[in-house]
């Protein structure tokens, strides 16, 4: 089975519990635009590093862009519990598309959440309508896990109409094809209490991106650092207050650590499909090999670990849903689902052999993008450490 034929195969549907029937028509509409739309470009977009911006537009006019955010805006008022499946929906067709709606849905969160009700009617509806494609700026070179370190100056002019930012954001998805950043700058002195949240047009002049990031996978979605030099931003343009910055940062990452985790489970299932599909139908010593005990063992502990990793970030939505506090959830949500994504997309080339170390076979790409889960939004040590300190008090 080759790539070209396998993006081309519809994910399994599966037989889940969901909140109502518009969530179910939610997931069934998701699966048809993977397969119409998303899977046939897969392979290819992935290979020539192509962001897939038409196809971002699209979900923005299906509902699919908006879904945790409220309806009067654009958005679709849906429970994270519902709009997380749709995440992994988006990533088993393709992890550049399921992160990019996960990075936007958390570039909203600031103006969402805590923005003035001008703030949201002026920007909000572009945004979760498709218009407008976000990126989240807190990481710097200096400054990574260390997210309260950052650097990067915002001076408010003396009339108070708007700040000067100068710094330097770095690994920031869509870096270079975004239209707005949600930048967390130094408005006051050093730690977390300095730091704001500007929301910054990416034509502002005296901003920049550079060249993206040469990597191992994920090769559609551009990661670059984003230079700002002198970029005067309206002072309209601050969400929240002054020092609220961190929190307002904080509780976005809370958000989207479940995102990734939908994400990842996105991409080891479409891993054990091919798996699966491939023990099935390859041969040797006159019988399929998914009926020698090893290869099947080997499959039961990867379908064992993306049941497990899809229960546990449903189980964090949950709690967010209801109100309830969610952060270590989220990030036990995190650390499992990716580490069980590397552990299922690796095990799948290893089903396949010697076809699996080679581009005709899809599993050598999720296997180079699950590398990436474990490291976005919070390192899977950092994870470690938030839940150590929760559990600690």
């Amino acid at each position: 089975m080759s790539q070209s034929s396998r993006s081309g195969d519809s994910p399994k549907p599966l037989d889940r519990q969901l909140p109502s029937e518009e969530a179910a028509d939610l997931l069934a509409l998701t699966r048809e635009l993977v397969v119409r739309e998303i899977l046939p470009q897969a392979a290819e977009g992935e290979a020539e590093g192509g962001f897939p911006r038409d196809t971002m537009r699209l979900l923005g006019r299906s509902g699919l862009l908006g879904l945790p955010y409220p309806e009067e805006y654009g958005g679709g008022d849906q429970p994270y519990e519902v709009y997380l499946q749709v995440l992994e929906e988006l990533a088993a067709g393709r992890l550049t598309v399921g992160l990019g709606v996960s990075v936007h849905t958390l570039s909203c969160h600031a103006l969402a959440t805590f923005g003035s009700e001008s703030q949201k009617q002026a920007w909000l509806p572009d945004m979760l309508g498709g218009e407008l494609l976000g990126a989240y700026c807190l990481s710097e070179p200096q400054a990574g896990s260390d997210a309260a370190a950052l650097s990067t100056r915002a001076e408010l002019a003396p009339d108070g109409s708007g700040y000067t930012v100068t710094g330097t954001k770095a690994w920031i998805t869509h870096g270079g094809v975004a239209d707005f950043y949600s930048t967390m700058v130094r408005t006051g002195g050093p730690g977390a209490g300095g730091i704001s949240v500007l929301l910054v047009p990416a034509d502002t002049p005296g901003v920049a991106a550079d060249a993206p990031e040469r990597k191992m996978g994920l090769k559609g979605s551009p990661t670059a650092q984003v230079r700002f030099e002198g970029a005067r931003i309206p002072a309209g343009r601050l969400v929240g207050t002054e020092g609220q910055g961190f929190s307002i940062a904080l509780s976005a990452l809370d958000s989207g650590r479940l995102g990734i985790a939908a994400c990842a489970i996105g991409v080891a299932r479409a891993a054990l499909d091919h798996a699966v599909e491939y023990a099935r139908t390859r041969t040797q010593f006159g019988r399929p090999i998914a009926e020698f005990q090893g290869l099947s063992f080997m499959l039961a502990d990867m379908a064992t670990a993306v049941e497990a990793g899809r229960a546990l970030y449903l189980s964090a939505a949950r709690r967010r849903d209801a109100g309830l506090a969610f952060g270590k959830e989220a990030a036990m949500a995190k650390l499992f689902c990716t580490d069980a994504a590397m552990r299922v997309t690796t095990d799948a080339v290893q089903v396949l052999g010697g076809y699996g170390y080679t581009a005709d076979h899809p599993v050598e790409r999720y296997m180079r993008e699950a590398k990436v889960l474990q490291i976005v939004e919070g390192t899977n040590q950092i994870q470690r450490m938030v839940i150590g300190r929760k559990l600690t008090g």
